[in-house]
């Protein structure tokens, strides 16, 4: 991308109020550390929000630590249904920034290391080169001339021809997907098979628009209060496609909206937990088999344009409701979302 392009996309100077989100079972590591002293620095809120594994004690100056018991006494429903043990107990996070009137969330894992630009969203509407209408697109591909691929994208389309950018366009963009060197967000089979470390050798910006799917992460994402809703993971599935699958259900509703989803370049440097490959790949299954006949079901229903909560709701509604239909999520799925909304709106007036 040139760089008058890139000046183009960051000419507002306002600088919204946000906070950082992410779910740990770990005592203070290096990550949070340096999260917490960023976040002091830059006057932001910082939640780690905890599960049953988590230790009993943690102390890290600037961070607002919820443990299990902590989140009982909540006042969210959504911390009463959500099963313990799993990924989808961020949600319980996004909650607590939402409440205290945050314009931006920034999420993020405790593997993330962030580079200084990680804070930084780009302008809720900025000039970028985007794809629209294009089906499903290996963004990587837009970053570097290596063999790569993200995490959920169907393995079919790993080598598919790359679309060309649409030369530089006003796109909204509440939702923002940065990359990660060294270990980047990709599948089991890639890491069993092809090598790692590996650093993105191109500065880009991308705005993915209505009609092309690229799966995006929860582990280095902005959204805007706009999209809050669109935030929600869902419990009931594999904990390796809860963010996949969430972000097919924003890029639906986002289509809908005239919004478009922002590739940009990596932000983070991922230093990677410990994973068994074998379990990752038997988790991924489910996605493997499904990710595509998930994007047609998202892609023949119905849904209304509309940025009110009834009209997002509806619209999460029938999407996890066609994953219900489909057997990729339980049915008690429908439940917990409906807790969300109950929460938002509280928390919404």
């Amino acid at each position: 991308m040139c760089n008058a392009t890139v000046e183009s996309a960051m000419t507002e100077t306002k600088n919204p109020k946000a906070a950082v989100v992410l779910t740990s079972i770990a005592a203070p590591n290096a990550v949070m550390k340096a999260i917490s002293a960023d976040c002091r620095e830059r006057g932001l809120d910082f939640y780690v929000v905890g599960d049953t594994k988590s230790p009993d004690e943690f102390e890290l100056e600037g961070c607002r630590f919820y443990s299990y018991a902590a989140q009982r006494e909540l006042a969210f429903v959504t911390a009463g249904l959500c099963p313990t043990r799993h990924y989808a107990r961020k949600n319980i996070g996004y909650l607590l920034a939402i409440q205290t009137g945050v314009e931006l969330i920034i999420e993020t894992d405790d593997d993330n290391l962030p580079g200084p630009d990680f804070y930084e969203a780009l302008p809720l509407e900025a000039t970028l080169p985007a794809v629209a209408q294009a089906g499903w697109v290996n963004v990587y591909r837009y970053f570097t001339d290596g063999l790569i691929w993200p995490r959920g994208l169907p393995l079919d389309e790993i080598n598919a021809p790359l679309p060309v950018l649409l030369e530089p366009q006003a796109v909204r963009i509440p939702i923002q997907q940065g990359l990660a060197n060294e270990n980047p967000d990709v599948d089991a089979i890639y890491r069993l098979a092809l090598p790692l470390p590996f650093n993105f050798d191109k500065s880009q910006r991308v705005a993915l628009s209505a009609g092309t799917w690229c799966p995006y992460n929860s582990q280095n994402t902005i959204h805007y209060s706009e999209a809050f809703p669109l935030l929600y993971l869902p419990a009931y599935c594999s904990f390796r496609m809860t963010d996949i699958w969430r972000s097919f259900v924003a890029q639906r509703i986002a289509g809908v909206n005239g919004w478009s989803i922002l590739f940009r370049e990596a932000t983070v440097v991922q230093d990677r937990n410990d994973h068994s490959l074998m379990r990752d790949f038997e988790d991924e299954i489910s996605g493997y088999l499904g990710n595509r006949k998930i994007a047609e079901a998202l892609d023949a229903l119905d849904l209304k344009a509309g940025t009110d909560l009834g009209t997002m709701g509806e619209n999460l509604r029938k999407c996890y409701g066609a994953l219900v239909d489909g057997d990729y999520v339980g049915a008690e799925e429908l439940p917990l979302l409906d807790a969300w909304l109950t929460d938002l709106a509280t928390i919404l007036g």
